[in-house]
């Protein structure tokens, strides 16, 4: 059985990303996607889709195609009360609430990566006691919070 990974919106949007100082970032996704992401079981959110719409940046449509064929996991009515919860317990604030979402979503549904970009609030070493303090007193699993760039398999070098 494959291991499941949640995608937030960062990861496609760095998927096609053509500003020269985030090459490096662009590269690692790409590779990643073509060379990793078949190991995995994808899912993204309602979330993201909002995200990748509402943004304003080039390539869009590109980016909305790339993650058309991912399969969306379903609204919880319960996933609302662990965003607030979140901002209440200070994992995030009220004004990234789609950083929360992320969270709330691979939480809840028990996915073991959390697959972003954001090294601010979600794959932050600094953070990573803390969420998982919170998502015990709710009594859910903490999804392991990395970088594509650490979700490459070990390859057999014999």
């Amino acid at each position: 059985m494959k291991e499941k990974v949640y995608l937030d919106s960062t990861v496609p949007s760095y998927y096609f990303d053509e500003r020269e100082a985030l090459r490096t970032f662009t590269d690692i996704t790409r590779k990643w996607w073509s060379e990793m992401s078949g190991y995995y079981e994808l899912h993204i959110s309602d979330a993201v889709l909002q995200e990748l719409n509402n943004g304003n940046y080039p390539r869009k449509d590109e980016i909305i195609r790339l993650v058309s064929a991912i399969p969306l996991l379903p609204l919880a009515p319960d996933l609302e009360q662990v965003v607030e919860f979140y901002i209440s317990n200070y994992v995030m604030p009220r004004s990234l609430v789609g950083d929360a979402l992320h969270l709330a979503y691979a939480s809840y549904f028990d996915i073991q990566y959390l697959l972003t970009w954001n090294c601010n609030h979600l794959a932050n070493a600094n953070k990573r006691k803390h969420i998982r303090v919170v998502n015990a007193r709710l009594g859910l699993s903490t999804p392991e919070i990395v970088t594509p760039l650490e979700l490459f398999k070990e390859e057999n070098n014999l």
